[in-house]
Order: structure tokens, then C-alpha cells, then sequence
């Protein structure tokens, strides 16, 4: 892909308003997005053809949010997560109660059973990690328990 085609991409990318567009011509590929500072363009190219891609804007520090800790309760199956033992009902557990070891925490329904789950440790309900009526996979911590 020659330059002057490169050129016309760009000013098509700058006017257009377009986020980003893409183009392969036989082995050679060819993006240009709208991504960098002031909508300035960035180019990557593959294939037969290498430049160096347009200045790329560091992108800023994002702060990962704390990891909850505490025991976490998993699931001992795979099934349908439900909080209460049915529809309209109180739920077992709220964040922030205190519970023991062996009181039941949740539902979880496999292949039309309902299996009740129950705390393996005494403490306090410190996060509900699935909502109520979403599917759980073996070994998906359902409560952190602190």
C-alpha cells in the first residue's frame, strides 16, 4: 500500500468523523483509528509493509478497586443461584448479617433439584458476589464471608 493512499485514509478518517477503519489488501493490513490525543490518527500496519505506528498517547493510571477479602463461599455445583427459597420470599442472607457455620445461605437448582447451600464458616456476610437467579459454575465463589 503506497504512501499517498495511506494519506488519503487518513484525511478520509480525519474528516469523517469515524472512530476507526480497516483495510486488507492481499497479505497487507492496514488500521487507522481515531484514538490518540486531540483525535490525531494512529496507524498500524501489517504484513509486507512496516512503518512505525503514529505516536501513541500513554494511556492514563487506572486504580484496580481493592479485592474484597474473606472466606469465599463457593459454589459446589453447577446450577441456578437463587437467595430466597422462593419468589417473594425473604432472602436467607443480607450483606452485613452475621451468620454460622452450617446456616443456609442460598439455593442453588440442578436439574430440578433444589440443593441448599450452607456456610462453612461462621461470620459476617461481607459481599453477595451473584445476583439472584444468574448461573454458577463449580467452584464460583458465591459470598465473601469475613
Amino acid at each position: 500500500m503506497d504512501l499517498r493512499k495511506l494519506k488519503k485514509l487518513i484525511d478520509l478518517v480525519q474528516e469523517s468523523g469515524i472512530g476507526e477503519i480497516e483495510i486488507t489488501e492481499g497479505e497487507e493490513k492496514v488500521r487507522i483509528s481515531r484514538q490518540g490525543p486531540g483525535g490525531t490518527p494512529m496507524i498500524m500496519t501489517a504484513g509486507a509493509m512496516q512503518m512505525a505506528p503514529a505516536p501513541v498517547a500513554a494511556p492514563a493510571a487506572v486504580e484496580a478497586p481493592p479485592q474484597p477479602t474473606g472466606h469465599a463461599l463457593k459454589s459446589p455445583m453447577v446450577g441456578t443461584f437463587y437467595r430466597a427459597p422462593s419468589p417473594g420470599a425473604p432472602v436467607f442472607v443480607e450483606v452485613g448479617q452475621a451468620v454460622t457455620k452450617g446456616q443456609t445461605l442460598c439455593i442453588i437448582e440442578a436439574m430440578k433439584l433444589l440443593n441448599e447451600i450452607e456456610s462453612d464458616v461462621s461470620g459476617t456476610i461481607k459481599t453477595i458476589l451473584v445476583e439472584n437467579g444468574q448461573p454458577v459454575e463449580y467452584g464460583q465463589p458465591l459470598f465473601l464471608i469475613e
